[in-house]
């Protein structure tokens, strides 16, 4: 069994450390890693060759041509890895390792030894460490939102956004199987289809908040405080169709087209829209 890891880029040429993937890929023997770059307009599509010559067996890529934002990256990435018979769970961390692949393996291991459990997630707000390295301006924020989050979602959780988080491949055509309305926000989205499909009691009893040992705030961050101050909205938007328009028609209302693409690696198998 298998892990498949997503790592969703865009404009990562600087930022991604391919001393510390290349070492990955050369010691890890029960991870593929699964690039996406998501229409970056810089040289990461040839920072992520490079990493991929380390064992071509061990690392895809799948380049989309435009932007679609990092739900469109995960969902790609998520519908690509469940095409793998010997790929039995998937995750995702940020491209700039912000979330670690020791505290990765950490929540791994808890998904894997706990069969009640289904998605396993990291959070940087539940019994924190000292570790954890935020923007005091951004934790405020972070806050707030939450409050909003946990009224909206109707289920306890303390730090629906981190970028690190484990699932089950057979949650795949459960979460993944429609596109998301929001590009930075799908995150709740994804706990909301859960709870739809399973019902909020077996949702509490699949999902499991994990803390992180160690989270560090990158300055550059391609999430903006603009982009932030506009989340309230966002947030209203996913609750309308979720809650009112409940018809899951969701080609009128999307933020995200579905991109074309191109794979670098190993052969798709199946990836039908």
């Amino acid at each position: 069994m298998k892990t498949g890891i997503i790592i969703p880029c865009y404009n990562e040429e600087k930022r991604l450390n391919v001393k510390a993937f290349k070492n990955f890929v050369r010691k890890e023997n029960e991870y593929h890693l699964c690039f996406v770059n998501d229409g970056s307009k810089d040289n990461t599509l040839k920072v992520l060759q490079e990493i991929q010559e380390v064992n071509p067996s061990k690392v895809s890529i799948i380049d989309m041509k435009k932007n679609g934002g990092k739900a469109a990256a995960v969902r790609a990435g998520s519908r690509f890895l469940y095409s793998f018979v010997e790929i039995n769970y998937i995750g995702f961390i940020d491209a700039d390792l912000s979330t670690d692949f020791e505290d990765f393996g950490d929540l791994l291991k808890t998904l894997k030894t706990n069969n009640e459990l289904s998605f396993v997630f990291g959070s940087r707000a539940k019994n924190a460490s000292e570790a954890i390295e935020k923007d005091k301006i951004r934790s405020l924020l972070s806050k707030v939102i939450n409050i909003l989050i946990v009224l909206i979602v109707g289920l306890s959780i303390e730090d629906t956004q981190c970028g690190a988080k484990v699932y089950r491949a057979e949650l795949v055509p459960i979460v993944f199987a429609e596109t998301f309305l929001s590009k930075w926000l799908f995150d709740v989205e994804m706990f909301i289809r859960m709870k739809r499909y399973f019902g909020k009691e077996k949702t509490i009893k699949i999902i499991f908040e994990q803390p992180l040992k160690k989270w560090i705030h990158m300055d550059d961050s391609k999430l903006g405080l603009k982009d932030s101050l506009e989340i309230p909205y966002r947030l209203l938007s996913i609750w309308l169709n979720y809650n009112i328009l409940q018809d899951f028609s969701y080609a009128n209302t999307n933020e995200v087209s579905e991109p074309a693409i191109e794979i670098f690696g190993l052969p798709m198998t199946s990836l039908a829209a």
